[in-house]
């Protein structure tokens, strides 16, 4: 595409960036007024990590323009993210293209962050320096998710390191004995679906949006049933496989991510096929075989639905419908409540190249 003008900013051209941007802030260099300055700035196709940008300027002295100056910078809030690579110059130069161009750069942008943005016209001299214009007002807009392209690589990712897979029968799911007190006295027996939490990847886009209740399935390797430990609470409901996941319920991979550690977590969701979960899911995130992939499956065998989860990754799953306590057991566990290992809010490593892809963290 002839738009298509990649902004390659790597260290070795900082000097000359920032040679660049402190001549264009000297008074001295030009007379602003000789060059027109971009008004009307649009900011397209925003994804992850790219975004088009157009603006309007008066004819007089068009001709001249040989660069524009970009000025990208992260709207600070209390949620940044605080491992942006700081040592990356967000004050772009560019060769002077038709517009609307195209900014693309895992380096400077993440997903679903707001930037400001501003633009200067340039016209470079004989000797090296810049004549420039004034700013342009400043622009606010926000990346966008993940798409179904960034998460298949995550699956790929994830497909290396799940292991073989074992046996399953139940879903469990620990909280508090006051939670499920609660369900039963306000609402009718019946687990509610509940907005995700931010854990995970930055640019997941079921963060935050999708609606749903969190299961496990993981079993120990010596026993085959699931553990007796839990950093969710001591109250355990166990609900039969083939109650949340049968040829009636579709299959999707939503994150892959680590927190630090040495283990690593894949967020499925379980959806019943044309409900409302499902629906979103379809539209943003890769559907699995439920029969054949790395994480978990479900087939039958001999007349029977059989189980088997992935052994080397911690599968968090999410049910998007209500769960009536009646279809399964509420007991408390004997084991120990093991905080350190909630993945409440968790925020992802940024620095794991098992679980990263070269897009924003």
């Amino acid at each position: 595409m002839n738009d298509l003008i990649r902004l390659q900013i790597i260290k070795s051209l900082t000097t000359i960036t920032e040679r660049v941007w402190n001549k264009s802030q000297d008074s001295g260099i030009a007379e602003m007024e000789e060059l027109p300055v971009p008004h009307n700035i649009k900011i397209s196709n925003i994804t992850c990590d790219s975004f088009k940008i157009s603006w309007e300027m008066d004819s007089k002295s068009k001709d001249r323009i040989t660069h524009y100056f970009i000025d990208l910078n992260k709207k600070e809030n209390k949620n940044s993210n605080k491992f942006k690579h700081k040592d990356v110059p967000t004050k772009l130069v560019a060769k002077a293209v038709p517009l609307p161009m195209t900014v693309r750069g895992h380096w400077f942008l993440s997903p679903r962050t707001e930037y400001t943005v501003a633009v200067q016209t340039a016209s470079k001299q004989v000797d090296g320096d810049y004549v420039v214009s004034e700013w342009s007002e400043i622009i606010e807009f926000c990346t966008a998710d993940y798409s179904k392209v960034h998460l298949t690589q995550l699956l790929e990712k994830a497909e290396v390191i799940a292991g073989r897979m074992l046996k399953f029968s139940v879903f469990y799911r620990n909280q508090h004995k006051e939670y499920f007190d609660y369900i039963r006295e306000h609402h009718g027996n019946a687990m509610q679906p509940s907005v995700k939490d931010n854990s995970g990847s930055h640019g997941s886009p079921i963060s935050g949006k999708l609606e749903g209740i969190f299961f496990s399935c993981s079993t120990e390797f010596n026993t085959g049933k699931p553990p007796q430990d839990s950093p969710y609470g001591r109250y355990r409901f166990e609900i039969a496989a083939e109650k949340l996941f049968n040829p009636n319920t579709n299959l999707y991979f939503g994150d892959f991510y680590c927190m630090y550690t040495a283990y690593h977590y894949v967020i499925l969701v379980i959806a019943p096929v044309g409900s409302p979960g499902d629906e979103f899911c379809k539209q943003r995130l890769p559907q699995l075989n439920s029969q054949d992939n790395k994480f978990l499956t479900c087939r039958e065998e001999d007349g029977m639905l059989v189980y088997h989860h992935a052994q080397d990754v911690i599968l968090e799953v999410i049910y998007t419908d209500p769960v009536d306590l009646s279809l399964g057991t509420v007991a408390e566990i004997t084991g120990h409540q093991l905080m350190s290992l909630s993945t409440a809010n968790a925020k992802k490593d940024p620095s794991c190249k098992t679980c990263n892809i070269s897009v924003g963290r």
